[in-house]
């Protein structure tokens, strides 16, 4: 099994979305995200008076555990829906997962992966 992490561009989150579902992927985990990264910015924006420090840069971390034969797939999709080709596109990682339990059924390692309507 393999564990699929990314970091990408809110306004690109969407796109990766309806794209992983249309590979068959519909299920994983995600969050917002700060960072700092090396794109090259004001990092000070003034509004009405106030400065507000905009060094952090916005993103979403996607989680996605799934069968080492959906890997590149997985990788392949989000980094084409994911890709603007400015600095800043964001990062995949790949990981190798030991173990997995479903904690509702006990399944365990990837009969842990699949869920109802998993096409994967």
């Amino acid at each position: 099994m393999k564990k699929i992490e990314a970091i990408i561009r809110t306004s690109k989150f969407e796109d990766v979305k309806t794209e992983l579902k249309k590979v068959g992927i519909d299920f994983f985990s995600y969050w917002e995200a700060a960072g700092i990264g090396n794109e090259h910015m004001n990092i000070h924006h003034s509004y009405r008076g106030t400065v507000y420090d905009t060094q952090y840069i916005s993103r979403i971390f996607i989680s996605i555990v799934l069968k080492e034969a959906n890997a590149s797939k997985a990788i392949n999709t989000i980094e084409k829906a994911a890709f603007t080709g400015e600095v800043g596109d964001g990062m995949i990682f790949c990981y190798n997962i030991e173990e997995s339990v479903r904690i509702s059924s006990g399944a365990r390692g990837e009969a842990s992966t699949a869920g109802p309507g998993d096409t994967i």
